[in-house]
């Protein structure tokens, strides 16, 4: 094989809009991100145009069933059984799995994770890797750490490949180049095709089946020679020992079945327990991704098939803090999530912002509470990311497995202000706090009420408090607050009250 001028991870180094490593190292906070990505404006162009479209498939697809509502419900309660017994179905799954002839991994963060992808590579002798879309290894920076061992990785899918060859990373988790219109395209496939394998033909024009042509031939050199195929998982069955990746491309289908060495890198929370369990989500999943009623390809494999495919199939089970995500009574819910970006498409601040503003492999709502969770809050960027929403709600409504994302995002907004307390309730906190010790007790409250019915005398014949010193100088400034009663109601009612029976008349 002759040596490619550019390597693939060399390819993925530089994001051209913010000059920062597809790594996020260094991203600025939300706010000034999304600030600078609005001024992208034929970015914001693109998105409104390909969102629209997209909300209007999917609308149209999940108006044809009358039990989408039991679909969402049902798809909630298989996620929610999977995860209250989270460490049961994944031995169960890597005992199917080893029985049928694949060998499980246990990963317990994205280093652990990449050394054995590394090394499982370099035993094959290859130097190169064709890639099937994944999340699970953007996130680990796969490619990163292939390159530094010298191995190139080929992404195949057309929006990662247009990402790849144009010094891009992903900014949306269906439609990773959803930002490039074809125009763009073609001046990338023109540009950098012919430095890393077959060129793009001189004649090509931005009709999207030119350029599907052009990639489609630059990649079917890259598939015919592989010997290693590296994917995710959109399911991973736990009563077969089965993976299931879902794709519109083809790309995926070849990936998975000419290699000879097949390393599948898997989240632990994509585990279903039963096959039957798949048939639900495998009508939710195409209706609210792509806006149609079933996937293109299925592929389905559970372990080695003699003479059938790849004779030898790894899979790494990756932890990379989901177990930290799963302690969370609130925040585990984020686990539920399925990739398939409906959130995305109605998000009014993703449209306007777009997916590099997250600075996360994981850009919309589903970002802004997954990110914080699997990475921490110590990064100005991931400390921002629960304030990324205008908390409309419209991806809870969309959400095919219910995840409420408003609701997480509300409980890391309130995680974050403790953590830059450093401990220290607020002002507001304290009060609370002091007023729910006060309710606690009548004898308290009451002396409390007297208190302030004695201070009445202190301002005169104003009605109002006006400004009050600080702390409380901060609450006073905007608000008019009534001066307190010369009387209590309890006051009132024991001096009116007082000698009366229940049924208002004197006591005897």
């Amino acid at each position: 094989m002759t040596p490619a001028p550019l390597s693939a991870a060399s390819a993925v180094s530089v994001h051209p809009h913010v000059g920062v490593t597809a790594t996020f190292v260094g991203m600025p906070k939300f706010p000034e991100a999304a600030k600078a990505e609005l001024g992208n404006t034929t970015q914001r162009r693109n998105l409104a145009h390909a969102t629209g479209i997209i909300r209007t498939k999917r609308a149209n697809v999940v108006g044809e069933l009358d039990n989408w509502e039991e679909l969402r419900l049902a798809a909630e309660a298989v996620k929610n059984r999977t995860l209250r017994n989270l460490d049961t179905y994944l031995l169960q799954f890597e005992e199917k799995a080893t029985a049928a002839g694949a060998t499980v991994h246990w990963a317990r963060d994205a280093a652990e994770a990449n050394r054995i992808v590394v090394d499982l590579v370099r035993r094959t002798g290859a130097d190169e890797v064709v890639k099937v879309k994944s999340m699970a290894t953007q996130e680990i920076e796969l490619n990163e750490a292939l390159a530094a061992a010298g191995i190139d990785a080929w992404e195949t899918d057309l929006a990662e490949l247009i990402v790849q060859l144009g010094d891009d990373w992903p900014s949306h988790i269906l439609v990773p180049a959803i930002h490039r219109n074809r125009s763009e395209v073609r001046e990338i496939f023109l540009r950098r095709m012919k430095e890393v394998g077959r060129p793009a033909p001189d004649d090509l024009t931005d009709e999207p089946r030119r350029l599907a042509e052009a990639a489609r031939l630059h990649l079917r050199e890259k598939f015919l020679r592989a010997k290693v195929g590296i994917s995710g998982a959109n399911f991973a069955v736990a009563d077969t020992g089965s993976l299931v990746v879902v794709e519109s491309e083809g790309n995926g289908r070849m990936c998975l079945t000419l290699p000879e060495t097949l390393i599948s890198v898997v989240g632990i929370e994509k585990i279903l327990p039963t096959w039957a369990d798949l048939e639900v989500f495998l009508q939710v999943l195409p209706r609210s991704s792509t806006g149609e009623r079933e996937n293109p390809y299925t592929s389905v494999w559970t372990g080695v098939t003699p003479g059938d495919g790849p004779q030898n199939v790894h899979i790494v089970l990756l932890d990379n803090h989901r177990t930290d995500v799963l302690a969370d009574e609130v925040g585990r819910d984020a686990l539920r999530c399925i990739r398939c970006s409906a959130c995305l498409n109605v998000c009014p601040v993703y449209e306007r912002a777009g997916g590099h503003a997250y600075g996360s492999v994981y850009p919309g709502p589903i970002g802004a509470i997954l990110t914080p969770q699997l990475r921490g809050t110590s990064s100005a960027v991931d400390k921002s990311l629960p304030y990324a929403s205008s908390l409309c709600g419209a991806c809870f409504d969309v959400c095919p497995v219910r995840i409420d994302i408003p609701e997480i995002l509300v409980h890391l907004r309130t995680r974050v202000v403790d953590e830059n307390r450093g401990g220290f309730p607020s002002g507001e906190a304290a009060a609370m706090k002091a007023m729910a010790w006060t309710f606690a007790d009548h004898r308290r409250l009451e002396a409390a009420q007297k208190a302030a019915t004695t201070s009445h005398r202190f301002f005169g014949k104003r009605t109002t408090i006006g400004a009050l010193p600080w702390p409380l100088s901060a609450w006073s400034s905007a608000r008019d607050v009534p001066v307190p009663p010369a009387e209590s109601f309890r006051d009132w009612w024991k001096r009116e009250r007082g000698n009366r029976s229940e049924d208002g008349g004197p006591r005897s």
